[in-house]
């Protein structure tokens, strides 16, 4: 064995290893794994598995602006009072408790698909505790629906959720490419006819609450600014992708992210003749998440260079049989079942390359494998009451309230919103995409 090839299989070793302590740790360690994926990258340049001098090139900046940047306009949003107002009206053309929770829980979705999940579920939470306790229900049902229902659309748009601005950046997509993509209905309609199958569920499950629901309650929205910027943000994201900026166009989505944050703070500052609003982004910005996307694009990049990917490329490949549909398959139900234990963050990140390699070696087209992954990722968590930072925030919530929520209440509404919107967008992304 040459020296070359006995260093290769050292790193490859080396790499590994540190890989499975690194996602273990995670996995076990929930609130440290910021601390497990930077130090997965840490020692992946300790070990010398990635050069120094590609570090930089192996975060991804433009993804890191985006996330930055929407989560200080949206911190702005909330503050307003804006969502809640939103949810209020939308009560007010309900008539009872079950067709408000329906409403509830797709404004919830919708929310989600430009908003990031946990923060959709903290606005529109509250309203649905107001109801509960003026109707004297169980509170329990109402959020659970809230919860998954945002959870599901976060992977509608390139906004919508940090798997789908991992997707969108690693396959080029643009806003528009999640509607419609190379001529064909985009993953957009596969979330949207999954979001709709599960309000039926939804209308099953809650079908016998025919109490009468009359919302005296209209939150004042006291700044109208975050909103026009919310709203420009996707304008703009749309607008980005019919142009080619020289030089920075692999940049351009972050840009715009994060110039409209910085505008939106600035002028919210001189508004209000202070600066609450800049302590207010600064205090509610996730610089955990983005430190951790920023560890875990250092180790995919060291399991790339050092051959890891191709491997469980191979491997899944081997276990497909080499069947499109049954890779396809096995990428969707697998992601679905890891996504109930696992964060959805770092396995989409892992996953993405993994598929892009698998459909490299068979020879075909990556999206349908690309759009099966982000299915079976996003809505898995649904499966699980701690599958997903939205089902936790949610639970923390009632909890704060003095319910604890029982697994059974969970599953109850978790597994057939899940399944059924997962198999709708399973069937729909094979017949357009396979």
């Amino acid at each position: 064995m040459s020296e070359v090839s006995y260093l290769d299989v050292i790193h490859l070793r080396t790499a590994a290893i540190i890989f499975i302590i690194m996602y273990l740790g995670m996995l076990i360690f929930a609130k440290r794994r910021v601390w497990f994926a930077l130090g997965g990258a840490a020692a992946m340049l300790i070990f010398q598995v990635l050069p120094v001098r590609l570090v930089l090139q192996s975060i991804n900046w433009n993804v890191i602006m985006m996330i930055a940047g929407t989560m200080g306009i949206v911190s702005l949003f909330i503050e307003t009072g804006m969502p809640a107002r939103l949810a209020d009206l939308l009560l007010k053309k309900t008539s009872t408790v079950c067709w408000a929770v329906i409403a509830l829980a797709a404004f919830s979705g919708i929310v989600s698909a430009f908003v990031d999940n946990v923060a959709t579920v903290l606005m529109v939470a509250p309203v649905g505790i107001a109801i509960s306790k003026k109707l004297k229900i169980n509170p329990v049902p109402v959020i659970v629906a809230i919860a998954v229902s945002s959870n599901l659309q976060g992977a509608a748009t390139l906004v919508g959720d940090t798997t789908s601005i991992l997707l969108g950046d690693y396959a080029g997509m643009t806003f528009v490419d999640f509607i419609f993509w190379h001529g064909r209905p985009s993953i957009f309609w596969a979330t949207e006819l999954g979001a709709a199958g599960s309000l039926v569920i939804l209308w099953f499950l809650f079908r016998k609450e025919k109490s009468p629901v009359d919302s005296e309650r209209m939150t004042q929205v006291n700044d109208y600014l975050p909103s026009y910027f919310m709203v420009g943000v996707v304008l703009l994201l749309i607008i980005a992708s019919f142009f080619t900026i020289p030089y920075v166009d692999h940049l351009k989505n972050g840009l715009i992210c994060i110039t409209m944050c910085v505008i939106s703070i600035v002028l919210s500052c001189v508004k209000r003749k202070s600066l609450d609003p800049l302590k207010l982004v600064a205090k509610e910005m996730d610089f955990q998440t983005l430190a951790m996307l920023c560890g875990l694009f250092i180790v995919i990049a060291s399991i790339t260079h050092a051959g890891i990917i191709d491997a469980i490329a191979s491997w899944f490949t081997g276990i497909g049989s080499g069947s499109y549909f049954g890779l396809y398959t096995l990428i969707v139900f697998a992601s679905v079942a890891i996504s109930a234990f696992v964060d959805n963050i770092p396995y989409v990140a892992a996953m993405l390359p993994v598929t892009q390699s698998i459909a490299m070696n068979l020879g075909l087209d990556p999206n349908c494998l690309y759009f099966g992954l982000l299915i079976g990722a996003t809505l898995g968590g649904n499966i699980t009451p701690f599958g997903a930072s939205a089902n936790v925030a949610g639970i923390g919530i009632l909890r704060k309230e003095g319910y604890e929520v029982k697994n059974k209440d969970f599953f109850r509404i978790g597994l057939p919103f899940t399944f059924t919107a997962v198999i709708i967008g399973y069937l729909f992304i094979w017949l357009f995409w396979h």
